[in-house]
C-alpha cells in the first residue's frame, strides 16, 4: 500500500487499478493523487467527457445512489482511451451506506471503468479495506513522518514552482507555517516569484527553469512568510530554549496583546523541548552504558533540525539547559497543559503558566563565591 508521497515521487511503481482509494486528513495529497490517476486514465482532447465525480455526503444534492455509480462504471466510453473515471469525494458517508455494494464490486470490478473514492478515514478491520488492499489501489494521502516533508518542499518548489529551495529555507518555512501542506505551497508559489522578481523575471518559464532556477533562501522565507505573529511566536521559542528569559517574556507579552491563546503558544513552543528531553535521555543512557555523550548525534535523533546552523544552535542551548533541567522538561510541560486546559485557562493566570515555565528555562548563571 503506497503512501502518496510514494506514489507521487514513483508513480509507475503503482499501475491503476479499476477501484482505486484515496484515504486520510491531507487534501493537497489525495488532490495530487487524483491528478495523476486522471492523467494516466484518460487521455487525448475528450477526456473530460470520461470524467464525472458525484460528492459521496449525505447533505448532497442529489444525493448519489450505487445504482448511479455502477452504471457509469459499466458504460464504455466514446472518448478518453476507452475508460471511464468515476470519482466520489467526500465518500465517507457513501462507503457507509454501500458498504455491501462496493465488498461486491471490488471483488469484480468493471473493466469499462475506474473506480476512485476519495475518504478521511479507511478502517483497517474492514471486509473493504482488504478487498482493496489486495485487489485494488490505496493510497495513504496524509504525513506519516514530518521527516519527510523537507525533501517534499524541495522537490515541489523545483518541480511545481521551478524554484531551488535551500535546505536550510525548507526547515524555517516548516517552523513557521508548520505540516500544513496547502499553506506550504502557496508560501512556495509565492516565495518563487519573489525569487525570480528578484532576477528581473516576471514570470517563470520553461526556458528560465532549464537555465537557472531562483533560489528561495532562509532570508527570503524569514522576510516573507507569516506575518509578525508567526515570527515572534518563533521568537518566543527560540528565546526559551536559549535561557532568554527577559526577550522571551517581551514576545509572550506582544503575543498575548495581539489576540494569541496561551494553549495555542505553549503547543508551538512544546515541539522543540520535547526533542531536548529526549536528547537529555539519550545523555543519560550513554553515561550508564559508558558511552561517549555526542550532543548533535543525539538531538538529529531526537528530531532536531539537520541543517548545521540550527543544530549548532540547539547544541548550544541544551548545554546551558543542563541535564537536570532537561530532566524536568516533560513534566514542566505536562504540568503547564494541565493548568492551561484547567483553572489556569484565561486571563493573567494562562499568562503566568506560560511566564513561569521560561523562567524555568530561563539562562542560569553561576553563583558568586
Amino acid at each position: 500500500m503506497p503512501t502518496a508521497f510514494e506514489f507521487l515521487a514513483n508513480p509507475d511503481k503503482f499501475p491503476i487499478k479499476s477501484f482505486c482509494v484515496l484515504f486520510g486528513d491531507e487534501p493537497l495529497l489525495a488532490r495530487e493523487a487524483l491528478a495523476l490517476i486522471d492523467a494516466r486514465v484518460l487521455a487525448g482532447e475528450d477526456a473530460e467527457f470520461s470524467r464525472i465525480t458525484f460528492s459521496g455526503e449525505k447533505t448532497a444534492n442529489p444525493q448519489v445512489e450505487w445504482r448511479t455509480v455502477v452504471d457509469e462504471l459499466s458504460t464504455s466510453a466514446l472518448f478518453g482511451g476507452g475508460q471511464r473515471l468515476v470519482i466520489i469525494e467526500n465518500a465517507d458517508d457513501f462507503v457507509s451506506r454501500s458498504r455491501e455494494q462496493l465488498e461486491a464490486y471490488a471483488a469484480k470490478p468493471s473493466s469499462a471503468g475506474v473506480l476512485v473514492l476519495i475518504v478521511r478515514t479507511w478502517p483497517s478491520n474492514t471486509k473493504l479495506y482488504k478487498a482493496i488492499a489486495a485487489s485494488g489501489l490505496p493510497i495513504e494521502c496524509k504525513i506519516d513522518s514530518e521527516d519527510k516533508l523537507p525533501r517534499w518542499l524541495t522537490l515541489r518548489a523545483e518541480q511545481k514552482h521551478q524554484a531551488k529551495l535551500t535546505a536550510d529555507a525548507a526547515e524555517r518555512l516548516l517552523e513557521i507555517i508548520g505540516p500544513e501542506l496547502g499553506r506550504l505551497d502557496q508560501e512556495l508559489e509565492k516565495l518563487s516569484l519573489i525569487a525570480l522578481a528578484e532576477l528581473g523575471i516576471a514570470e517563470p518559464t520553461n526556458t528560465t527553469a532549464k537555465t537557472k532556477l531562483p533560489t528561495i533562501s532562509v532570508d527570503l522565507v524569514n522576510d516573507n512568510v507569516g506575518g509578525w505573529r508567526a515570527k515572534t511566536a518563533w521568537e518566543l521559542s527560540d528565546k526559551m530554549n536559549a535561557g532568554d528569559t527577559a526577550r522571551a517574556l517581551e514576545q509572550l507579552g506582544r503575543l498575548i496583546e495581539s489576540g494569541e491563546e496561551p494553549i495555542a503558544l505553549l503547543a508551538q513552543v512544546s515541539s522543540s523541548l520535547r526533542k531536548y528531553a529526549a536528547a537529555t535521555r539519550g545523555a543519560d543512557l550513554a553515561t550508564l552504558e559508558n558511552k561517549r555523550i555526542d550532543l548533535k548525534s543525539l538531538l538529529t535523533e531526537a528530531g532536531m533540525k539537520v541543517w548545521p546552523a540550527a543544530l549548532q544552535s540547539a547544541e548550544v542551548h541544551l548545554k546551558q539547559l543542563t541535564r537536570p533541567r532537561g530532566r524536568q522538561l516533560l513534566a514542566w510541560l505536562l504540568e503547564a497543559d494541565l493548568a492551561l486546559k484547567g483553572q489556569s485557562s484565561s486571563g493573567h493566570r494562562a499568562r503566568f503558566v506560560l511566564e513561569q515555565l521560561i523562567v524555568r528555562l530561563g539562562r542560569q548563571t553561576a553563583p558568586r563565591s
